[in-house]
């Protein structure tokens, strides 16, 4: 089969795609032939060096599939924190954000108080991490949740925890890499029987933005990093 191999740490030319054996299963596995992949930001980071492959991982990464959390997000959550490009700001909105803020332009803090009266959220997904963690603490509502599922923008922070005991917060972070396997077998029992529906009935539509073929996995990659993109890139085998 066909794989997309990290030569050595670096830019996007260190990919290649190369024939390599067909992996080789045991008898509580079985074989899936993928159809498309999407790109995710921990491909970029794996192939700087910066995110080792799991434990026990095949030699040769993987391009991983850990779903659509960018478009799934906009779909579903009130909130929506948008790029300096308008027309991002705008894609969100007909996704059915009732409230688009730019993050560069304005203070999205003092946005959320603004428009939920001086409350703030009840819930926040980030996936930024350390810059965020403060202003995030700032936007919630007396119990508010903040669910921490990645760290683009870094993982050393510096906080005034003082909020979290007068609102009564709550902080998660969340994350299946480390999970077991029964654990993983868990989630996505729950994910086929309450996400899955959605999808199948297009309540949850995955948004792909471009689609790449295998050979082209550096030029999917800078695009990914140019951040230019709005929903999935794709790399199509």
């Amino acid at each position: 089969m066909r794989a997309v191999l990290i030569m050595s740490p670096g830019g996007p030319e260190v990919l290649q795609v190369q024939e390599v054996e067909n992996p080789r299963i045991g008898d509580d596995e079985v074989l899936i032939k993928i159809g498309a992949t999407a790109l995710n930001r921990a491909d970029t980071l794996q192939r700087k060096g910066s995110y080792p492959p799991p434990e026990g991982a095949s030699p040769y990464p993987r391009l991983e599939c850990a779903g659509t959390v960018e478009s799934a997000g906009k779909n579903v959550t009130r909130w929506t924190v948008g790029d300096e490009e308008v027309e991002k700001l705008t894609f969100c909105k007909e996704l059915g954000a009732d409230v688009c803020i730019n993050y560069k332009t304005e203070d999205f803090v003092a946005r959320v108080k603004e428009e939920t009266g001086g409350k703030g959220v009840d819930v926040i997904l980030d996936n930024v991490g350390g810059p965020y963690f403060q202003r995030n603490l700032n936007s919630l509502n007396v119990n508010g949740r903040l669910f921490i599922i990645g760290f683009q923008g870094g993982t050393i922070t510096e906080a005034n925890l003082r909020c979290m005991l007068a609102r009564c917060l709550t902080v998660q972070a969340v994350g299946l890499r480390t999970r077991s396997p029964e654990n993983k077998a868990l989630i996505v029992s729950e994910v086929e029987k309450n996400v899955w529906p959605a999808i199948v009935a297009g309540k949850v539509k995955p948004v792909v933005y471009k689609s790449f073929p295998l050979s082209e996995a550096a030029e999917a990659q800078r695009l990914m990093e140019s951040s230019k993109h709005i929903g999935k890139i794709l790399l199509i085998p």
